[in-house]
């Protein structure tokens, strides 16, 4: 349940680090399924599932913030996130938890941070000493054409 002022993260665990983002765009959550290799996709896609009938992307994490491929076990998971119409997989380490942050517990990235990265990044959230990266949803995934 959100509270005014207040938003739901599902907080997942990729390249040792800890991410989250809205769980509004959050669909379901499935174990690693193989994906099928899409020739001339962009580099950080891992390829695609069928998913109840449908072709979803899916998107190593770790490759689309420029850390190279994830090396799959049966561990991983794929986040299904839904911008607008369109669904992508995202491939993470492991989801950890549910959290609830107020917009005064989220701090922007500095700006030479921010003039180096991606724009995907919303910014971070400090708790219990650790730092969580927020990640937008909608500019995380824009321009992700399986068939690129």
């Amino acid at each position: 349940m959100q509270t005014e002022g207040a938003r739901q993260y599902i907080k997942f665990l990729a390249t040792g680090q800890e991410f989250a983002t809205d769980i509004m765009g959050v669909r379901e959550i499935r174990g690693w399924t193989e994906t099928t290799t899409v020739p001339h996709a962009a580099d950080y896609v891992r390829g695609v599932v069928n998913l109840r009938g449908v072709v979803l992307p899916v998107i190593d994490l770790k490759a689309r913030l420029g850390m190279g491929m994830t090396e799959v076990t049966p561990a991983h998971v794929i986040i299904v996130l839904q911008s607008g119409e369109r669904s992508t997989g995202m491939l993470v380490d492991a989801v950890l938890d549910i959290m609830t942050l107020t917009e005064d517990q989220i701090q922007p990235m500095p700006d030479i941070v921010r003039e180096t990265s991606n724009d995907y990044v919303e910014g971070v959230a400090v708790l219990d000493g650790r730092m969580v990266t927020l990640l937008g949803i909608d500019k995380l995934t824009a321009g992700v054409e399986a068939f690129g």
